[in-house]
């Protein structure tokens, strides 16, 4: 995947290699709701978009859980990383950026990761527990991957002016984590999804997923979804015009199951509001 390049820092992907049938775009209809619906039996009751994520997490909360061993020897830089886009493209998000919704739910506590993560795609809209060597700390959200460093990583404005104390080199270890509450799993689908060709992101899990299963019209058993370079899930055979299951399996084993009517205008470019979070 082309990236741009600068040296000492990671850097968000420049360009993503987009499925055929398109990329997700920023929705601006409400968000709709698992298991619900319509009067004709194929849409779905509408929900207001979440309210905007609790102030930022500067330090582990109480009861922290996280997720396999740090990733140790790295620093953090100040990309910057950010939903605008200002300088880099967040490898984790449609063309047309994250979309309001997911903003407001996942916080501006944002990170890049560096590339050589084993499976790194999959970890997008996960959450890591950053703590530099000065003792500070703070819970991040996944939103791209670049090169830089090996276990580097690099954050947003609002993240830099939490872990920065004027040190260099800015070092620092990181690990994965449950990141905190801010409301239900969100199903983003891509603008060009339809019952022959179904992708979408899942947004705002509060655990790294391991595993996105769906049962449909087209499966009558659970197959696997296909994990693209953008953080999206593809069922390249689609789910069919008919009720779904996409059933998520957590980094721990924990599963999470949400069902919906086929939206009677489709699924492209909505945003499916789940019933729960991990």
């Amino acid at each position: 995947m082309p990236k741009l390049v600068q040296p000492g820092s990671l850097l968000a992907v420049a360009a993503i290699v987009f499925a055929a049938c398109g990329d997700a775009k920023t929705p601006s209809s409400p968000l709709t709701e698992a298991g619900s619906s319509g009067d004709d039996g194929g849409g779905a009751s509408t929900l207001p978009p979440p309210s905007p994520s609790p102030s930022p997490t500067a330090a582990p909360e109480a009861g922290l859980v996280t997720y396999g061993p740090p990733y140790e020897g790295g620093q953090f830089h100040l990309g910057p990383v950010d939903y605008e886009e200002t300088q880099w493209h967040n490898g984790c998000a449609p063309g047309t950026k994250y979309a309001p919704a997911v903003r407001a739910a996942e916080g501006q506590l944002l990170a890049g990761l560096w590339e050589g993560i084993p499976n790194v795609t999959s970890y997008c809209d996960a959450c890591i527990l950053v703590k530099t060597a000065v003792g500070k700390t703070a819970i991040l959200r996944v939103v791209t991957y670049g090169e830089t460093t090996r276990n580097s990583i690099d954050v947003s404005p609002e993240a830099y002016k939490i872990l920065d104390s004027g040190e260099y080199p800015r070092s620092m270890a990181w690990q994965f984590t449950r990141c905190p509450d801010t409301g239900r799993v969100m199903y983003e689908f891509q603008t060009g999804a339809h019952e022959y060709w179904t992708s979408l992101w899942v947004r705002n899990a509060r655990i790294p997923i391991s595993k996105t299963d769906v049962k449909s019209k087209n499966h009558a058993a659970y197959i696997p979804l296909t994990r693209g370079t953008d953080g999206s899930l593809t069922d390249a055979s689609g789910f069919g015009k008919g009720a779904f299951t996409i059933r998520l399996t957590g980094i721990d084993g924990s599963t999470l199951e949400d069902t919906f009517d086929w939206p009677a205008e489709g699924v492209a470019g909505k945003i499916l509001l789940g019933r729960a979070n991990f």
